[in-house]
């Protein structure tokens, strides 16, 4: 287990807040529906210099619950500012989809607050529209299909694991943060081969560190080599140092699928 001391929190979030609203703008404002006219708004970043010759990666984000609504906007406030700066853009030419969640519902049914969960026989409707959604924009945009990745924080995190564990044969990689998933061994098994690297801090009082805890000690019993860092003296959000950790994107963007 890793452990790291955030230093200079504060001076942290200001850094990476500068100039964030102009980050923001860069994604583009768009809504899914599907054949019953069931519709999800999401926003979509370009990579920086388009070539529709190449296959960029597509990195699927899924926010916390703070940024429910209907708005298409408050989904980009953690994170995304960090996906769409200059340096990234740059250094990883990706797709970036942010949808959102209405207000109301999860990405996944499951108390927040509890000690473990059982994945729903079934996703939510916001969580079964994401992933139609990429497959939608992996049909009709230059994506890779063998790099798609899945990232979020908090009720997003446990999006995350619910996603994968859903389509273990989808995603070549996943950063889930500050969350949990089924930790049955049939629920595990089939995404003990996905390369994840989770991270959580240790005095979260919204959810329990032991969620993330948990689901790598299962990966680990099921043959997995997941990663884990767990923030010292943090509470629920371990996603701003996250999100600003070069090596979680170098890490990220080696990462593809085997066919």
């Amino acid at each position: 287990m890793q452990k790291l001391l955030i230093n200079f929190f504060g001076v942290i979030v200001i850094s990476t807040s500068l100039n964030a609203a102009d980050k923001l703008d860069r994604f583009e404002g768009r809504a899914y529906q599907d054949a019953d006219r069931n519709k999800l708004q999401y926003r979509l970043l370009y990579p920086k210099k388009l070539d529709a010759k190449k296959a960029y990666p597509l990195v699927l984000f899924f926010h916390g619950a703070g940024e429910r609504g209907d708005d298409n906007r408050k989904q980009l406030v953690h994170g995304m500012a960090d996906f769409s700066s200059d340096k990234t853009m740059e250094k990883y030419p990706c797709f970036v989809v942010a949808p959102q969640c209405p207000s109301g519902v999860q990405w996944v049914d499951t108390p927040w607050t509890a000690d473990s969960h059982e994945m729903p026989e079934r996703p939510t409707e916001p969580m079964r529209l994401s992933l139609e959604l990429v497959e939608h924009l992996s049909s009709v945009l230059p994506i890779d299909k063998q790099r798609i990745y899945v990232t979020g924080l908090s009720m997003g995190g446990f999006g995350v694991w619910d996603a994968i564990q859903r389509h273990p044969d989808r995603f070549a990689a996943a950063v889930p943060i500050c969350s949990g998933g089924d930790t049955r061994v049939e629920k595990v098994k089939p995404i003990a081969s996905i390369p994840i690297w989770a991270f959580h801090g240790d005095k979260d009082s919204v959810v329990k560190t032991n969620r993330s805890r948990d689901m790598i000690a299962a990966l680990k019993k099921s043959g997995g080599s997941p990663k884990y860092t767990e923030y010292a003296d943090t509470d629920h959000n371990s996603w701003t140092p996250t999100y600003c950790n070069s090596e979680m994107y170098e890490w990220l963007f080696a990462q593809r699928r085997k066919k």
